[in-house]
């Protein structure tokens, strides 16, 4: 039997690998703009990073995370996000002690046991971006429509984002008990792990896509009506810059979101092209994580955004997959010339490829044929003698003659014609 790709992971690669290439380009083009430095992290943590992270009833920790001991017994876990990975790294390497914001941004790979489905996959990738050391509702708007700033700038359409407040220490308890009382009169309508998550995390149940959970859950207590003055004004200030930044949004009380470190703002972007699982991202304000990690007591604010999701929804048509390498191909005894003519192409930025196992002209043309080529140079013992090449247009079957000396210019005018 042939071996093959682990369920719910991928091989990526041409042409498709030229959409993420792209989308990974123009992202660090624009968080460069928002003053955003780049971190890697390792794939793997000690299990104990992600359980305090995240919370350990959330279904990340409970059901998804990849995690297995090392050879001296220790726990570790393949990262099923990265925001607990990068307060890690900010205590780690104090970057605290630096003061003002830190901006920090991530592109990688994570890890959950979910189901396969389109556009999500048990390895998938994200970009994220933190924000460490302001409580400002600013930066709140301002890190959302960075988000809605590079979406556009990619093209996507059929954009909103939905928006809500979880509160704060001071009122969240208030009406986690309003909403535990709430689920307990309509418990027998909820899944077995909502009926657990009554009794331990009663928040979550709001997060539910079981359909019984979610027709059930449309009566509960409105988070919106709990929240306290100082919560209520952050959100009045969040919206009044998203109204200014022109940032679309809706207000979405049963938003909760899946990680327990949330405080205040949680958001998503979802789009209409996406089918029941809408959501290319997500995010928050988290201002007692890095606290909670054993750090100092430093508000943070972030969003972790779905390549996979992302590149299903970016349109062929504004991309050009068309073949440019220019295939050289020897005639007789010529491929140290071929070299030559390939390396000259090369130094000016043109791809080239060397033909070097074909055995005849014939075969050569139908190789690069095969490959959907549209120019070829032919360069046998006649042409390095008199230091030039022929240069076919395999598109309109037309052919040249060039010196070696115009040789990049001409063929620059060629692909641009």
């Amino acid at each position: 039997m042939p071996v093959k790709t682990v369920k719910g992971t991928r091989d990526i690669f041409y042409p498709d690998i030229e959409k993420w290439r792209f989308f990974e380009e123009k992202a660090r083009e624009i968080l460069k703009t928002y003053n955003f430095k780049e971190i890697m992290t390792p794939i793997f943590e000690y299990t104990e990073v992600f359980a305090r992270g995240i919370g350990e009833d959330t279904d990340i920790v409970h059901k998804e995370m990849y995690t297995f001991k090392d050879r001296k017994g220790r726990s570790i876990t393949l990262r099923p996000e990265n925001t607990a990975s990068v307060v890690r790294a900010y205590l780690e390497h104090k970057m605290y002690a630096e003061g003002g914001i830190k901006r920090l941004f991530y592109i990688g790979p994570m890890f959950r046991y979910e189901r396969p489905q389109k556009g999500r996959y048990r390895q998938f990738f994200q970009l994220g971006v933190e924000v460490f050391g302001s409580k400002n509702p600013y930066i709140d708007a301002e890190t959302i429509e960075l988000v809605i700033n590079l979406l556009e700038k990619v093209g996507l359409k059929g954009l909103s984002v939905k928006i809500n407040s979880l509160g704060c220490e001071k009122c969240r308890p208030v009406y986690r008990e309003n909403l535990k009382k709430f689920l307990e009169s309509v418990k027998e309508n909820l899944c077995e792990d909502c009926k657990r998550r009554v009794d331990t995390n009663p928040l979550r149940v709001l997060d539910c896509k079981v359909p019984s959970c979610k027709e059930t859950v449309k009566d509960a207590p409105d988070i919106q009506q709990s929240l306290c003055e100082d919560c209520q004004k952050h959100q009045d200030r969040v919206f009044h810059f998203l109204e200014k930044m022109n940032v679309k949004f809706e207000l979405d009380p049963n938003l909760v979101r899946g990680l327990d470190y949330y405080t205040r703002t949680v958001f998503e972007v979802v789009s209409e092209n996406l089918g029941s699982q809408n959501a290319i991202l997500g995010g928050g304000r988290y201002d007692n994580l890095v606290k909670e990690l054993g750090g100092p007591d430093t508000p943070a604010f972030g969003w972790a955004l779905g390549i996979d999701r992302l590149v299903l929804l970016l349109d062929n048509k504004n991309f050009d997959f068309s073949n440019k390498t220019i295939y050289v191909i020897p005639a007789g005894d010529s491929i140290d010339y071929c070299f030559s003519v390939a390396k000259n192409l090369r130094e000016n930025e043109l791809a080239a490829e060397v033909v070097a196992d074909s055995k005849s002209l014939k075969k050569a043309l139908n190789y690069v044929n095969k490959q959907q080529g549209r120019f070829a140079i032919i360069a046998g013992e006649n042409e390095a003698e008199k230091n030039m090449v022929v240069f076919k247009n395999l598109e309109n079957r037309s052919q040249k003659e060039i010196s070696f000396e115009n040789l990049v210019k001409e063929i620059k005018d060629e692909i641009n014609k």
